[in-house]
């Protein structure tokens, strides 16, 4: 793809359908728009609608900006078919509330990005009770997964599910009973291990989603986008430590730009070479093997019966015997 090195030359119609969390900004914002230009339809999940709208304007222009450089593998539409739902993460009726318009809506879903997410956040309780960073990084996006997996199991062949992670799971440590941060106060608060725990989880949700989905058109991957330069280092801006390592990084030059951040994810998301992958953690849109906690099979089933436990509100046993049973 010319003036794009390393993204795939995919072709893609609007009867492909993607869902994009956090797809107004950062590496969601760039994934969003080049899989939209190649010519699928996507759907941009956020909680603000305005900013929803006015990223999906500043597509539309980049789009005709490309197509007038000629840049190859985008479409020739003369608009690109990119929507706003709302999603807010940070609370599970909103999560129930967008599956339930998603339903209303569509009847196929073809690629599943879970890239929305925050970062070393304060200590913070969601309105469900939860720990945020663990709620928007992980338990959200696993009852989204968990509900729509029926649409995207008659969405016919190379489903794909994205979960975007972050090596900041290297720092995690695994113990459930502390999963809530309830023993912390707000001054002791870890917040980079709880961060990385959040991100330790999508990984072994990976793993626990891909064994009981084998034999089926869905595939689970996770990816690390590396150290990017976006938005979600809102939350760390006062921790001094952090700053100057993210300070440092860019002078010499290990930062990422959106862009840049996205073609893992991209690549991971529609490359025919990646097509019934499964297990892959890719870093660098290079797959690299996790850690031995994260592959740790009684650790990854003790927390998918503990996400099941946390999501007893929301989802019934037929929803879960539906993947149980695949």
């Amino acid at each position: 793809m010319g003036g794009t090195p390393s993204l795939p030359q995919v072709p893609l119609t609007t009867d492909r359908v993607v869902l994009v969390t956090g797809g107004n900004t950062g590496i969601g914002y760039e994934t969003s728009k080049w899989i939209a230009m190649m010519g699928a339809r996507v759907i941009i999940a956020c909680r603000s609608e305005e900013r929803a709208k006015n990223a999906i304007e500043k597509m539309q222009k980049e789009f005709e900006e490309e197509k007038a450089k000629g840049t190859a593998g985008i479409c020739s539409k003369e608009r690109l078919d990119v929507e706003f739902m709302a999603l807010d993460l940070a609370s599970l009726n909103s999560v129930e509330n967008f599956i339930e318009t998603f339903k209303s809506k569509e009847t196929k879903l073809h690629l599943l990005l879970c890239n929305a997410g925050i970062a070393m956040h304060p200590l913070e309780y969601t309105e469900d009770g939860f720990e945020i960073m663990f709620q928007v990084n992980y338990l959200g996006h696993f009852l989204l997964v968990t509900k729509l997996l029926p649409i995207m199991l008659d969405s016919g062949e190379d489903c794909r599910i994205v979960l975007v992670s972050s090596e900041a799971y290297l720092t995690s440590s695994f113990d459930l009973e502390k999963a809530q941060g309830k023993h912390h106060t707000k001054e002791n608060f870890k917040r980079l291990q709880y961060y990385g725990n959040s991100k330790l989880y999508q990984i072994m949700q990976m793993y626990c989603l891909n064994r009981r989905l084998q034999k089926t058109n869905v595939t689970v991957n996770s990816i690390h986008p590396g150290i990017v330069d976006t938005e979600i280092n809102r939350s760390f801006s006062d921790l001094g430590m952090w700053k100057v390592f993210f300070q440092i990084s860019k002078l010499i030059g290990k930062t990422k730009n959106p862009f840049e951040g996205a073609k893992t994810l991209i690549n991971a998301a529609v490359n025919p070479d990646f097509k019934d992958t499964r297990d892959a953690y890719y870093s660098d849109m290079r797959i690299q093997q996790a850690n031995s906690l994260a592959r740790n099979q009684e650790k990854q089933e003790a927390l998918w019966k503990y996400s099941l436990d946390c999501l007893q509100k929301y989802l019934k046993p037929e929803d879960i015997d539906k993947i149980e049973k695949l």
